[in-house]
């Protein structure tokens, strides 16, 4: 067995006495009074009084020795119905030097980029900053494939979405060019990336999934008609 290297307090062996005493008087008295008659800590004292199968009377917990809230204990510090505080209305200001330290109106993180700036977003494309707007990234960043067909063609019409030619898909800035781009339906950009492109097989295993969840579903839904 390993020592505590002091980190414990001693062992206490305890002796019949001690257990008589505890039986006695562990139910209706304070732990901390009988600890320190005898001579032990409050821990000591709770494991040898759970180890003897010893618990508080039920008069002890409804005394004031306790501790315990009954219903009465400190009932002249609590709140009455339609109390006010004492700062109702008011707005907390800090006091020193905070003050200096403060965010201004209008400030902007030290991250903040510049407008013109550009960096690669989540799925690698290429994107631009264009403002500072608040709200949706998307308000201050655009793929810059995106923005160089509206340059040519004007804002994107409603349903369609900017992709690259397939096999084209760069994000190198001089090599995003029109050539490389198109401007598709959202329709057609789903069937182009549906499960039919990663050969029948999966296909196959796809549609026999969707086959078995509709008729789980269907018996499901006769059991509960």
């Amino acid at each position: 067995m390993t020592r505590s290297r002091n980190i414990l307090p001693p062992r206490h062996r305890w002796t019949p006495a001690e257990d008589a005493i505890l039986r006695a008087r562990y139910p209706d008295e304070l732990s901390a009074t009988l600890a320190a008659e005898l001579g032990v800590s409050i821990s000591q004292l709770y494991g040898r009084a759970y180890s003897l199968g010893l618990r508080k009377s039920a008069a002890f917990h409804a005394s004031d020795l306790s501790g315990q809230f009954t219903g009465h204990h400190g009932a002249g510090t609590r709140f009455k119905p339609g109390h006010a505080t004492w700062n109702k209305g008011t707005h907390y200001v800090a006091g020193g030097r905070s003050a200096e330290t403060r965010f201004k109106p209008g400030n902007a993180p030290h991250t903040t980029r510049p407008v013109g700036s550009y960096r690669l977003d989540k799925s690698g494309n290429l994107q631009r900053k264009i403002g500072n707007a608040r709200g949706n990234n998307s308000q201050r960043w655009r793929g810059v494939h995106e923005l160089v067909w509206i340059e040519a063609n004007g804002p994107v019409p409603d349903g369609h979405i900017v992709v690259f030619k397939k096999g084209m898909r760069t994000n190198r800035l001089e090599e995003i060019t029109l050539d490389r781009i198109e401007c598709i339906t959202l329709a057609e950009n789903m069937r182009r990336n549906s499960f039919r492109n990663y050969g029948p097989e999966v296909a196959h295993v796809v549609q026999l999934r969707g086959a078995i969840t509709r008729q789980i579903n269907k018996r499901e839904g006769n059991k509960t008609a």
